[in-house]
């Protein structure tokens, strides 16, 4: 433990948390949906490229930053509300496997969509921070991984503060909680769920500029979904603390797991660790670690 080098460790650990804050940015896209309808968005990843396709494309138009993003925004407040009038509103009360198979086709819908306007070609996306090595007391820390988890974590904070002081935040709670008491006491449904959605696009839409910023703005963006998955079964599907807490325990688990214990696999774990992690707290809690249980014990 002498040899230890303990900076070296703090630098990887800290860079796995900033890395779990933008995973719980996307995890939070699939709990808000899941919270007031029980669906599953499949559909999160593909409204994330669409999002981060179009605002690169409106800004290689040369229009600005701030208008780029408006556009960008309505559109997807509009593709949100389509999606919940057109397609799981003439599916509310059908079987959870018919609902997850919706959003499973409407994710390829939208791809294609996106491919047939956008092009398939890989765009950059600079949004004016360099990804350069900051020094923190001997830890270098990425400048942009610090930008984006300030981003992800303000936009996290913002949610919260909406879903709990709001009246439509306190419906949508109400919503989440029994959906025939929120009707019995006149809460409007559709339009909590239209909300929902539209705020589900503007989660998609920034966690698609930060990704879209690290990794350039292609189609293999869409499997950023992938990464929320082990973070949802940690924290839970209807928990948005518990996508926060996952995000950063997937997030520091797969780094320190790809520095450490890597090399004895042959590296190359990062990529499926945090699914060993996820299957693992299945067997032990398969509600994960906020989410409601199904069924009580007597």
């Amino acid at each position: 433990m002498a040899d230890f080098d303990w900076l070296f460790f703090m630098e990887v650990l800290v860079g796995g948390l900033l890395s779990g804050v933008m995973y719980s940015l996307v995890a939070i896209g699939f709990v808000l949906i899941y919270k007031t309808s029980g669906v599953l968005n499949f559909a999160q990843g593909a409204m994330l490229l669409f999002a981060a396709l179009t605002f690169v494309s409106v800004t290689e138009r040369g229009i600005s930053f701030p208008l780029a993003f408006a556009i960008t925004f309505a559109i997807m407040v509009v593709i949100g509300i389509a999606v919940e009038r057109t397609v799981l509103r003439p599916l509310t009360n059908k079987p959870p496997i018919t609902l997850f198979m919706a959003t499973l086709g409407l994710s390829y819908i939208i791809e294609g969509a996106a491919q047939l306007i956008w092009g398939t070609q890989v765009h950059g996306l600079d949004l004016g921070i360099e990804d350069v090595p900051f020094d923190v007391g001997g830890v270098y820390i990425s400048q942009f991984d610090i930008f984006a988890a300030v981003v992800a974590a303000s936009m996290v904070l913002l949610l919260s503060v909406f879903f709990r002081y709001t009246r439509i935040g306190l419906g949508f709670r109400a919503v989440a909680d029994d959906q025939f008491a929120a009707l019995a006491v006149g809460l409007r449904l559709p339009w909590i769920w239209a909300t929902v959605w539209a705020t589900a696009g503007l989660v998609a839409l920034v966690a698609g500029l930060l990704w879209g910023a690290r990794a350039g703005v292609q189609f293999s963006l869409s499997l950023i979904v992938l990464k929320a998955l082990p973070v949802l079964v940690l924290g839970g599907f209807d928990s948005i603390l518990g996508a926060i807490l996952g995000g950063l325990l997937i997030g520091a688990s797969e780094k320190l797991a790809e520095v450490y214990i890597g090399g004895y696999f042959g590296g190359g774990i990062e990529g499926w660790f945090a699914y060993v992690i996820a299957l693992a707290f299945l067997l032990v809690r398969p509600s994960g670690l906020f989410g409601q249980k199904l069924v009580e014990r007597v």
